[in-house]
């Protein structure tokens, strides 16, 4: 059990949590900058930007439901000489340079949604198997510092994407943006796939190997109601923090910039996110340690919704940017206390089956959300008779403020206690 592990080296929790930093920075670059480019350089992609955003999203949120818990639960029981993780790491890794590759060279709307699922598919189904490393390595005592770590990693990640993605495309093409990215997550991989430690031993399976898949999705989940809540807090909250991906049309449509200009907006904007996000991690995870983790996180649901709120208010870009401040602190906060909280609340037995089931959360946060705030962005047009209307963006992130309001609710529902401390209790009243 991870409580009775020794303490580990800053330096092994750093690279425990690296991947997050390639995972993220290849879907923020994409997210924010290429894939906005890229459907507004098709035939009718600017008119019908909303439209086609929860057509992509929608086809992608289909693989992080089905490949996270089920890939996790098998890693749970795989044993090789590299370990139970490394193999999953390691192909998904690689087949996302292929697919982000197609993603590319897409000259289609139609490719471009294929390779968007294949990308899906390929990185979840690495980052599930992944996800187990930190209950099954970290010491109970270092969890709140590794999810503190993990949330700067996110933080990092996310202005490297936006940064590497900014520069790419305008310096030399979409092209070159997006490959960067895919540089960036292959170093992380590397890193990761030379560094950590996980050992070669892991439960033993008494089933087939097609039985143990279908098993991530057995009904004995349904018992444990604090995962369940939880998986609905991270969906919703990671919803409202996606907001940002109309950041781009935000700037251009709500406050008459030009593409140029919105792009260097997103990345100030990021930046001042990522900066805020860091500042708050680590101490946001030292208060969850000596405060309880939930405190935190209405505090930093509290701070997420404040700054969106302000932002669709907001009469000028200087004030909108101001406004990513204390959204940027509420961001870290979060982040920075989630993980551990998951941590906390799963069952340790199959802790990549159940961070799977958790993670499938926050894969489908920005595609669900996308498709709320994309059908209120098309809404807002037909309404006003004009496809880029103002309004638009304005009303996609009051979307997300919606979203923080449903969070702080499910969050009442979800059971802090940790999971070791439950299991005690249930076998002495046994």
């Amino acid at each position: 059990m991870s409580g009775d592990r020794p303490a580990l080296p800053l330096r092994q929790l750093v690279t425990l949590t690296v991947y997050w930093f390639g995972i993220v920075t290849i879907w923020n670059g994409l997210g924010k900058i290429v894939i906005p480019l890229l459907i507004k350089s098709f035939p009718g992609g600017e008119a019908n930007y909303g439209t086609l955003i929860v057509i992509l999203t929608s086809v992608g949120v289909i693989a992080p439901i089905i490949v996270q818990p089920t890939v996790g639960v098998i890693s749970d029981y795989t044993m090789t000489r590299w370990g139970r993780r490394k193999p999953y790491i390691l192909i998904g890794g690689l087949l996302d340079l292929v697919f982000l590759y197609g993603i590319a060279t897409s000259d289609t709307f139609v490719t471009l949604v294929a390779f968007y699922f294949l990308l899906q598919v390929s990185s979840n189904f690495a980052q599930a198997p992944f996800q187990g490393y930190v209950p099954d390595l970290v010491p109970a005592r270092q969890v709140g510092l590794a999810s503190g770590l993990m949330g700067l990693m996110i933080v990092l990640g996310s202005i490297a994407g936006v940064g590497i993605a900014t520069y790419g495309v305008q310096a030399w093409s979409v092209f070159a943006g997006t490959m960067a990215l895919a540089a960036v997550e292959l170093v992380a991989m590397v890193i990761v796939i030379t560094t950590v430690h996980e050992g070669t031993k892991g439960p033993k399976r008494t089933m087939s190997w097609t039985k143990l898949a279908l098993s991530a999705w057995g009904t004995d989940i349904l018992r444990e109601k604090s995962v369940l809540w939880l998986l609905a807090v991270r969906l919703l909250f990671l919803g409202a923090y996606s907001a940002t991906s109309f950041a781009l049309i935000y700037f251009e449509r709500t406050h008459g910039l030009t593409t140029t200009e919105a792009s260097t907006m997103v990345f100030i904007a990021v930046a001042i996110v990522g900066v805020m996000t860091g500042l708050a991690s680590l101490p946001g995870a030292r208060l969850s340690d000596r405060f309880g983790r939930k405190p935190v996180l209405y505090g930093g649901m509290a701070l997420t919704a404040f700054g969106l709120a302000g932002l669709a208010l907001a009469p000028s870009p200087t004030v909108a940017i101001i406004l990513f401040i204390p959204a940027g602190l509420g961001i870290g906060s979060f982040l920075s206390v989630d993980w551990a909280l998951m941590t906390d609340v799963i069952p340790k037995h199959t802790s990549a089956r159940y961070m799977g089931v958790l993670n499938a959360g926050t894969a489908m946060a920005e595609p669900v959300y996308l498709v709320f705030g994309g059908l209120t962005l098309t809404a807002a047009g037909l309404l006003s008779n004009n496809p880029v209307t103002p309004a638009g963006p304005v009303a996609a992130i009051w979307v997300g403020v919606v979203f923080l309001a449903l969070a702080v609710l499910a969050l009442t529902r979800v059971d802090a206690t940790r999971r070791e401390a439950v299991e005690v209790a249930e076998l002495a009243a046994a």
